[in-house]
C-alpha cells in the first residue's frame, strides 16, 4: 500500500464498497426490518387474495392434490390471527430454543476461560513452519464457540505473527479470514447449525412440505470445507497479503500473559473430562442396542433420527458445560452454584439482541406461511426458473453469489436466512433440490463476504485491533487487506460445491443433494 493511500482518512472508502457502506448504514436494525417486512406481507396478502391467486400441488402429508389460495391478513379475521398467534409464533420459533439451550453450555466454557486458554495454547505452541495454517484453522474452528473467535483468535493471530518476526497484520488477516470468512465451516457441529436448520425447518413447515432436517445436515460438506479454507487461507496469506503488506517496521510490545501452570493443569483435566463425555455419548449412541436409538416404524430399524433431531442440542450443551465447569473449578473461577449460574446468565445476556430479533422474525415467517404467499412465490418462481432452464448446479452457483451479494448489505446470517428461507427453500424443493443443499449453498455465500462488509457487527472492532499495529488503519485498510480472501473463498468454495454435486456426495448424514 502506498504512502498516499495510507494518509487517507481512515473512514474513506471509494467506489462500490463505499456505496455498500452508505446503503447498509441507511437500513434499519434487522429487528425493525422484519417488522417492516411483516407489514409488507400483510399488504401484499390483501392484494393477492383480492386477485384470487392460487396454487395447486401434491401435499405429501395429506397424500392428495390440494389447492391453496392467498389469504388476506388485512381484514378482521387476519387482525385477530396476528394478535392471537403472536406469542405462539415467538415461543414456537424453533431456532430460538435451540440456540438458547446450546449457549448455556457454550457460555460456561467461555466465561470460565476455557476457550481463551485452549486457543492460546494452540496458537502459542505452533510450529513456525505451520504457523499460517494453524492460525487459519484455529479461526475456522473457533466458530463452534459462536463469536468468541473474534475477540480471542484475531488479536492472538496478530500477536504470534509479530513474535515470529512476521507482519502482525498478516496474522490478524489470516485469523479474521478463518473466523469470519470461514464462519460456516467446521469439523464439529456448532451453534450456527441448529440455528439455521431450525429456520429451514420452519420454512418447510410453512410451505406444507413433509420433511425435517437434522442440525447435522451440512456436516460432511462443511467438514471438507474446513480443510479447503485452511489451505486457501494459507496460500492467500503467504503469497498475497503478507507480500503486499511488506516488512513490518513498527514496535511490537506484547501485553499477553503466558499460560500459568494452574491454567495448564485445568486445561488437561477439562480435556480429560471432554474425552470421557464423548466416550460415554458414543456408547449411548452407536451400538445396535444403544439407549439413544429409537424404533422407526416405517423401516422397523433402530436409528438415531429422533435423537439427532431432538436430543442433539442438550448433548451439545453438555459437551461445553462439562469441560467448562471442570476448568472453571480448578482455576477458581467457578466455586459455587452461583458462579455457574452467573456464567450461564452472561451467555443469555449476550443473546438479548437475538431474542428481540427472533420475535419479529418469527412473526414474519408465520405471516408468510399463513397467507400462503410462500407457497405461491415458491411454485411460481420454480416454474419461472424451470422455464428459463435454470436448475441443478447453475442454479445453486447463482444462489451462492446472490447470498454473497446480499450479505454485503445485511450482516446477520440468521436474519438473512429467515427472510430468504421461506422463499428459496420451497422454490428449490419444487425444482428437486434438497433443502439441505439449499441451506449449505446459502452458508457459502453468506460466509465468503463477511470479511469485506462494514455491516458485519465485529468489523469496527477488527479495525481497532489493527490500529494497535498501524495507527492510521481504517475501514478501507481492512477491506483492501481482506478482499483477496473473500474473492478466493467464494470462488474455490463454489468450485468445491460444484465438484460435490458432480460426484453426487451427500452434504450431511442422511442429507442428499436431490429429492
Amino acid at each position: 500500500m502506498s504512502n498516499a493511500t495510507q494518509k487517507k482518512n481512515p473512514q474513506e472508502i471509494g467506489g462500490f464498497l463505499r456505496g455498500v457502506e452508505i446503503i447498509g448504514n441507511k437500513l434499519p436494525h434487522p429487528a425493525i426490518l422484519f417488522f417492516i417486512l411483516s407489514l409488507i406481507v400483510v399488504v401484499i396478502s390483501h392484494f393477492a387474495a383480492s386477485q384470487g391467486l392460487t396454487v395447486t400441488y401434491f401435499d405429501a402429508r395429506a397424500k392428495a392434490e390440494v389447492t391453496k389460495k392467498a389469504v388476506s391478513l388485512l381484514n378482521a379475521e387476519g387482525l385477530r390471527y396476528m394478535f392471537d398467534s403472536a406469542t405462539k409464533n415467538y415461543t414456537g420459533f424453533a431456532p430460538l430454543g435451540t440456540v438458547l439451550v446450546a449457549m448455556l453450555g457454550v457460555g460456561v466454557a467461555e466465561w470460565s476461560g476455557l476457550f481463551n486458554t485452549s486457543l492460546k495454547k494452540l496458537l502459542m505452541n505452533a510450529n513456525p513452519k505451520f504457523l499460517t495454517p494453524i492460525v487459519v484453522f484455529a479461526g475456522v474452528m473457533s466458530n463452534i464457540a459462536s463469536d468468541a473467535g473474534y475477540v480471542i483468535v484475531v488479536p492472538i493471530g496478530a500477536m504470534i505473527f509479530a513474535m515470529a518476526g512476521r507482519h502482525p497484520l498478516a496474522g490478524m488477516a489470516a485469523a479474521f479470514a478463518g473466523v469470519s470468512g470461514g464462519f460456516s465451516a467446521n469439523l464439529l457441529i456448532g451453534t450456527t447449525d441448529p440455528l439455521l436448520t431450525g429456520i429451514t425447518n420452519q420454512a418447510l413447515i410453512a410451505a406444507g412440505i413433509d420433511m425435517v432436517l437434522d442440525p447435522t445436515c451440512n456436516w460432511y460438506f462443511l467438514a471438507a470445507s474446513t480443510v479447503l479454507l485452511t489451505i486457501v487461507g494459507t496460500f492467500v496469506t503467504d503469497k498475497i497479503v503478507e507480500k503486499n503488506l511488506g516488512t513490518y517496521t513498527g514496535i511490537y510490545k506484547s501485553d499477553n500473559q503466558p499460560i500459568t501452570p494452574l491454567e495448564n493443569k485445568a486445561l488437561n483435566w477439562a480435556t480429560l473430562a471432554l474425552l470421557v463425555y464423548v466416550a460415554l455419548m458414543a456408547v449411548l449412541m452407536f451400538p445396535e442396542n444403544a439407549v439413544f436409538r429409537t424404533l422407526e416404524k416405517a423401516t422397523g430399524e433402530y436409528t438415531l433420527k429422533a435423537f439427532m433431531h431432538n436430543g442433539l442440542i442438550p448433548a451439545i450443551l453438555l459437551l461445553f458445560l462439562i469441560p467448562g465447569l471442570v476448568y472453571g473449578k480448578i482455576v477458581g473461577k467457578i466455586n459455587t452454584s452461583h458462579d455457574l449460574v452467573a456464567a450461564m446468565t452472561a451467555a443469555m445476556k449476550s443473546l438479548s439482541g437475538y431474542m428481540v430479533l427472533a420475535f419479529f422474525a418469527s412473526q414474519f415467517i408465520a405471516y408468510f406461511g399463513k397467507t400462503n404467499l410462500g407457497l405461491i412465490v415458491s411454485f411460481k418462481g420454480a416454474d419461472a426458473l424451470e422455464a428459463a432452464g435454470l436448475t441443478g448446479l447453475p442454479l445453486i452457483i447463482l444462489f451462492i453469489f446472490l447470498s454473497a451479494f446480499l450479505n454485503l448489505f445485511m450482516g446477520s446470517a440468521s436474519a438473512k436466512w429467515a427472510i430468504m428461507a421461506p422463499i428459496f427453500v420451497p422454490m428449490m424443493y419444487r425444482l428437486g433440490l434438497s433443502p439441505a443443499l439449499t441451506q449449505v449453498a446459502y452458508r457459502i455465500g453468506d460466509s465468503s463476504t463477511n470479511i469485506i462488509t462494514p455491516l458485519m457487527s465485529y468489523f469496527a472492532m477488527i479495525v481497532v485491533f489493527m490500529q494497535k499495529y498501524k495507527e492510521d488503519a481504517g475501514l478501507g485498510t481492512l477491506i483492501s487487506m481482506m478482499l483477496p480472501y473473500s474473492i478466493t473463498f467464494l470462488i474455490t468454495w463454489s468450485l468445491l460445491m460444484g465438484v460435490w454435486i458432480l460426484l453426487g456426495l451427500p452434504v450431511g448424514p442422511g442429507a442428499g443433494l436431490f429429492l
